[in-house]
Formats: structure tokens, C-alpha cells, sequence
């Protein structure tokens, strides 16, 4: 592999330069908006329900609007089980990064660092430079967070048991019924009746061929996730303490590991097994899976923290700076993703 080439290939990609300008030009005019209090704290919640009721469910629904391919099955497959074990693996791991801080801090911070914010930073990101593949791919992957988000995540910090109150909970998520909605209809689409469209058998169901106008309009709510998260996130910045946050070591040491070491990992973990042809993956769910890794906390879990008291204010300036560096750090993944995707593995 050329590194220079495949540099020079990937700053030279409309694409991607679209969306880090896109990412990163919209998450500062959110910045700028809440500083000058064009947005109020209200205006901010208010592009955060919508994102996550609305533009993200049918983000991920769409999604799964595409042909059942035995090649695209496999590599899903692949995603959902690598969804599984990547957190298995961070649960155990991430506590000892934190070993020389007390017990109770090292549990914390081992939990932010484990789960990152797949879904609202993520997501967004994944569809504007990978597409419609990438947030299939993402949804799949997002299955096994929500796992672990809403079971030990929430056992850790609370204390308390896992319930049935808290499954229901996970299963009425907007997000997370669009996606098994999705991924059960793409699944089942060549065993139900078919629809003749431009001498093409399609299910009766994917309206993307069926009823064209209607998709259309879901996907231009489904694209709305994008710009709404990315104003939401520099809003939120633009109302949170920064002063504080960067005067706390712990805090740029969490954001250290939770935006550059943990995507390292994944990404290893991924040429590794690809290599060996142990849960392989192509080149789309390979950047997928490490953008969603390069995240930073998932705002469930630094509420879990606040919610019952376990390091509220370290969990909130983590946040934070976390944030920022996952902000800073976006453009260099992508082209080091770009540089992955240039390893023969990958071809």
C-alpha cells in the first residue's frame, strides 16, 4: 500500500470533505448559535426529541429499504456478533486503564468508557460519508450497545437489579423498534408476496419501488438526523462549562481512551480477525463499527452517573471534553479509515 497515495485519495474525496465540512461546519454553527442565545436551552431539547423520535428511527428504518443479498446477510451477521462482543471486551478491559483511581471511580469511568454516544454522534456521521450501507450496518451493530447499555450499564450505577420495566423500556426506544422493524422486514422480503415493478418481484412492502413518493418523504425526515444532531451537540457545548472541564486531568485521560484508544482496539481487533477470515468484514462495516467506537460518551450512561450520584461531575466534564476531541479527531479517523480500506483484506 502507497500511504502517500491513498492520503492524498482520501483528501482529494468529495465526499468525505463534504461531510467533515458538513459535521464540523453544523456542530460549530450550533456553538455559535447557543453562545448568542439564538437558540434557548428549550430550543435545544426540543431538536434533541426530534432527532431521536423521529429522524433517527427513520434513519434506521430506511435503511433496510435495500435487496436481501446472502453476501450482505453474512457480513450483518458478522456486524451483530461483533456488536456483542466488542462490548463484552470493554467491560472488561476499560476498568483497568483506571486501576490507581478508588474503586467506585474506576467502575464509573470503565462504564463512560465502554459506551460512547453510537447513536447520536454516530449514526449521523456513519450515514453522511458511508451511506445508507453504513447505518444498516450501524443499526445492526447498535443492537448489542443497547444490550449492555440497559442491563449492566444500568446495574453498575444504580446498584439496583435488572427488571422487567427495564427491557420494556429498551424495546419501546424509537430507534431501537425501527431497527428490528427494519432489519424483519428486510429479512423476510423475498418469502412474502411480491409486487411486479418495472419487471422487477419485489416485497409488496419496500416502498422505495412500490410507493416512491412516500420514501422520499421519510427519507428527507430521515435526513434531517444529521444536521438536527449536529446542532443539538454544539449547542450543547455552547451551554456547558468549559472552564472547569479543562482544568480536570481525569477528564482529557477518559477522553484520551474513550476517543482514540477504543477505536484503536476495534479497529485491530477487526484486520486481525479479517486476516485470519474469523468474523470478517468489508470495507463499509470495517469504518462503521471503528466511527462508532470513536465516539464520545453516551449521554444514557452520564446520566446513569448523575441520576444516582456516581461521579456526577466528573461524568458531566468527561462529556464535555470528550465531545470536543471526538469533534477534533472526526477528520483524522476518516482518513485513517480510508487508509484501512487500502489493506488488501479489505479488496
Amino acid at each position: 500500500m502507497n500511504i502517500g497515495s491513498a492520503i492524498t485519495k482520501a483528501l482529494t474525496n468529495t465526499q468525505i470533505i463534504t461531510a467533515i465540512v458538513e459535521t464540523l461546519g453544523t456542530i460549530i454553527l450550533g456553538f455559535y448559535l447557543r453562545k448568542r442565545q439564538k437558540l434557548s436551552a428549550d430550543a435545544v431539547k426540543t431538536l434533541t426529541t426530534i432527532t431521536m423520535t423521529v429522524a433517527l428511527p427513520l434513519l434506521a428504518f430506511t435503511a433496510f429499504l435495500t435487496p436481501l443479498s446472502h453476501q450482505t446477510l453474512i457480513q450483518s451477521l458478522d456486524v451483530l456478533v461483533w456488536g456483542l462482543l466488542i462490548y463484552i471486551i470493554l467491560i472488561i478491559l476499560m476498568p483497568l486503564l483506571y486501576f490507581r483511581y478508588a474503586s467506585g471511580t474506576k467502575s464509573v469511568l470503565g462504564i463512560l468508557t465502554s459506551f460512547g454516544s453510537t447513536t447520536f454522534f454516530g449514526m449521523p456521521i456513519v450515514g453522511a460519508v458511508y451511506g445508507a450501507k453504513g447505518v444498516m450496518y450501524a443499526s445492526v451493530f447498535n443492537i448489542g450497545y443497547r444490550i449492555f447499555l440497559y442491563s449492566y450499564a444500568y446495574i453498575k450505577m444504580s446498584g439496583e437489579q435488572f427488571r422487567g420495566e427495564h427491557i420494556k423500556k429498551m424495546l419501546l426506544n424509537p430507534i431501537v423498534l425501527a431497527t428490528f422493524i427494519g432489519l424483519f422486514l428486510w429479512l423476510i422480503q423475498n418469502s412474502i408476496p411480491q409486487v411486479s415493478i418495472d419487471h422487477s418481484q419485489v416485497a409488496f412492502y419496500r416502498i422505495d419501488i412500490t410507493v416512491p413518493w412516500l420514501f422520499t418523504w421519510l427519507k428527507l425526515l430521515a435526513g434531517l438526523a444529521s444536521p438536527l444532531a449536529w446542532l443539538a451537540i454544539g449547542a450543547n457545548l455552547g451551554q456547558m462549562s468549559l472552564t472547569k472541564a479543562l482544568k480536570n486531568k481525569t477528564s482529557w485521560y477518559y477522553s484520551f481512551n474513550k476517543v482514540i484508544l477504543v477505536p484503536i482496539i476495534m479497529a485491530g481487533l477487526l484486520i486481525a480477525t479479517t486476516t485470519f477470515h474469523l468474523l470478517p468484514v468489508d470495507s463499509t462495516a470495517l469504518a462503521t463499527m471503528v466511527i462508532m467506537m470513536a465516539t464520545p460518551v453516551a449521554t444514557v450512561a452520564v446520566n446513569y452517573a448523575m441520576a444516582f450520584n456516581r461521579e456526577s461531575l466528573l461524568a458531566a466534564n468527561a462529556s464535555l471534553i470528550s465531545t470536543i476531541a471526538a469533534t477534533i479527531a472526526l477528520p483524522f479517523w476518516i482518513i485513517i479509515i480510508e487508509l484501512l480500506k487500502e489493506l488488501p483484506i479489505f479488496k
